[in-house]
Order: C-alpha cells, then structure tokens, then sequence
C-alpha cells in the first residue's frame, strides 16, 4: 500500500452546539462559517478520490465533529477510542457501530476501565505509532493500542502543554514530519527522536499551530496564509511535488479543532 493511501473517510456534520458547548472552547464560532469551511473540507476529501461516510451532527455532543478522537483504524482493524474527556465518550460508542456495520472492520475495544486514549494522540508514520501522553491520554491507553496493532512499535511521548501530539508534530511525507515552532513543539519533537526506531526528516514550519496536516493520496491539506499569515510559501517551496489544498479551519481552532479532527481515513482493501 502506499503510504498514506486511503479509500473512504468518516466525516460528522457540524452541530449548533459546537458554537456555545464545545470542550475548551476559546473564542465566538461562526457556525454558518464553520459549516460551508466544513463542507470545502469534505468536498476536498471527495475531490482526492475518497468515499465519503457522512454522519449526522448530534447536538447532545458538541465536539462530535471532531470525529478523529473517537477511533483509530490500520491494517482493516478499528481500535474504538476512550476519549479523555467524560463528555466524549458515547461518541465512540457511536462510531462502533459505523466502522463495524457500515464498513465492515474488524472492531477492537479497550478492555482497561482505567485507559483514555484519544485519536489526536496517535501519529502513525507508516513505521510506527507515536502516541501522546496528554491530559486526553495515558500509559494504558497507549497500551491498549500497542495490543491492537502488534505488528508495529508503539512509542508513548510525553505531552505537557498542547491537547494532543498532533497539534505539535504531524506527517507531510513516508519520513517527513512537520514540526510546531513553539517551544513545546520543539521539545515534543526532541523526545520523539531520541525514542523512535526510525529516522525522520522535519520540516521546520515558523507559524505556530501549522504543523497539523492531512496527507491523503498525494495531496497535503495545510493551513492557510489567512489563518497563518507567516507560512507564506513554504508548503509550496519545500513540498512542490505533492497537490496542495490550503483549507481554512478558522472557526474549529476556536474550539480546540485541526485538520486532522475533522475525519477519520481508512485504507478497505477489495474483497
């Protein structure tokens, strides 16, 4: 398979809820602004070749949008989530029942009463999980996921500031990670390295919340310039032979949101 090829994305729609309600909200959600930057989203993932599953929005649970956190799926398995936050979890309850019933996985729960784990928290390089150890997630958690996918090493890296490992550090290429100027960034980065199997290339990005991308079947969904005006041309300069597609998410970092929350890739072999 190639690395980072994928068939189908699960995406939630937007509920009122997000704008008032959602975990960690720090700022005013334009929800209408929210739901035609969600849709551009989607449509990109469409665009590359993606089957899309598209989920209603739920106002019981303002954050279900962010639908990363509620699963993580290689290889045909779906690990189900134990969100970090109380709030969050009958949303993995939910996407049980999707990744079983509508596309077939085979489906692995956490057993442990004790684990968090968020899907945020999970980087997989093709290589290997890096999993963060968060206020969302903790050692059982990375645990449980190492039992689910045996086949690769699993490394735990502390998080001590950011909501998740990928605000930080997030994958552009089969060895390339993109890496968050803040100090935190930098700091998470340097454990990551000395603890991985594997070496990495980085790509120093000078704009503080850029490093969290989708790299989805050769195309890199980024930040914008209107979002992050310091990024300039630097996705274009350094990574000229992937298909670029700058997304505004401006209305989910008010919420605590990424480019990565916002769905859940899956790689279904043909049967």
């Amino acid at each position: 398979m190639l690395f980072r090829h994928f068939t189908h994305a699960i995406v939630r729609g937007v509920p009122k809820s997000l704008a008032r309600s959602a975990v960690g909200l720090n700022g005013k959600v334009n929800l209408e602004k929210a739901k035609m930057q969600h849709k551009i989203y989607v449509s990109t993932l469409r665009e590359v070749g993606l089957e899309i599953i598209e989920l209603p929005p739920d106002e019981n649970y303002p954050d279900c949008v962010f639908v990363e956190d509620t699963a993580v799926v290689c290889n045909g398995t779906a690990l189900v989530s134990k969100p970090g936050h109380p709030t969050r979890r009958k949303e993995a309850d939910y996407m049980r029942s999707i990744l079983k019933n509508e596309l077939g996985l085979q489906v692995s729960e956490i057993e442990d009463p004790a684990a968090t784990l968020d899907g945020g928290d999970v980087l997989f390089t093709g290589k290997e999980f890096f999993v963060g150890l968060s206020g969302r997630t903790n050692q059982a958690g990375v645990s449980a996921l190492a039992s689910t996918f045996s086949e690769f090493p699993c490394v735990p890296i502390k998080v001590d500031k950011a909501l998740h490992l990928k605000c930080l550090i997030g994958m552009a290429g089969p060895d390339l990670m993109c890496v968050d100027p803040s100090a935190e960034g930098r700091d998470t980065y340097s454990r990551l390295q000395k603890a991985a199997n594997f070496q990495y290339q980085t790509l120093d990005l000078p704009e503080v919340g850029a490093a969290n991308v989708v790299l989805v079947n050769g195309t890199l969904l980024h930040g914008t310039t209107e979002e992050l005006p310091k990024l300039a041309n630097i996705f274009q300069e350094q990574l000229s032979h992937l298909n670029l597609k700058p997304i505004n998410i401006s209305e989910f970092r008010k919420a605590n949101g990424n480019l990565t929350c916002c769905s859940i890739l899956i790689h279904k072999s043909e049967t």
